[in-house]
């Protein structure tokens, strides 16, 4: 599913699809006619070919909508369950772990914590789940926990100190779960 997002996640890909629709073309063609740099539309084309959405043969570049349309059909054709909470959890918590989290349990959208505290303290009481208590950790090691859960680890992190839910030598050298 990723590939396919990314396939056609990005503008100038869907432009560069958009035109070989119309027709093949060449890459300075290519480039030319989108306003892009050579070097960009050779990526976008690799990319695309790697994918399978276009082909090229000696230097013309064509799409290739069966393989396209298979993609796509592929995503849609198998049902997405999302997260399920753990029942032991309260009805509160399980609505908002379904919303803000993704189907593998990483956090898709972290609540505003001026705007939705109480979602925003349950998201990070969820993550801190992830820490063992009693353990020391370094600033990469819970780095790369968090990262598992959400792109925005420095911002994750300093959430979770300033809950008191995880607490740091002031160096930064240290970090552990507070209990």
């Amino acid at each position: 599913m990723l590939t396919f997002v990314k396939a056609i996640a990005n503008a100038d890909r869907l432009r560069i699809i958009g035109l070989l629709s119309q027709h093949s073309a060449r890459r300075a063609e290519i480039a030319e006619k989108l306003g892009l740099s050579i070097r960009d539309t050779f990526n976008h084309l690799s990319f695309l070919e790697h994918v399978g959405v276009i082909s090229q043969q000696d230097g013309m570049y064509e799409l290739q909508p069966d393989h396209l349309e298979k993609l796509a059909r592929s995503q849609l054709a198998t049902e997405r369950k999302g997260y399920v909470p753990a029942p032991e959890l309260d009805e509160k918590t399980r609505k908002v772990l379904k919303i803000y989290l993704n189907a593998d349990g990483s956090i898709r959208q972290i609540p505003s914590s001026v705007d939705r505290p109480a979602q925003f303290q349950i998201i990070l009481e969820y993550l801190i789940q992830a820490f063992t208590p009693n353990r020391d950790y370094t600033e990469k090691e819970v780095n790369a926990i968090i990262k598992r859960f959400n792109e925005d680890i420095s911002g994750l992190r300093r959430d979770l100190v300033d809950a008191g839910m995880l607490a740091r030598e002031s160096d930064g050298s240290r970090y552990w779960r507070v209990r």
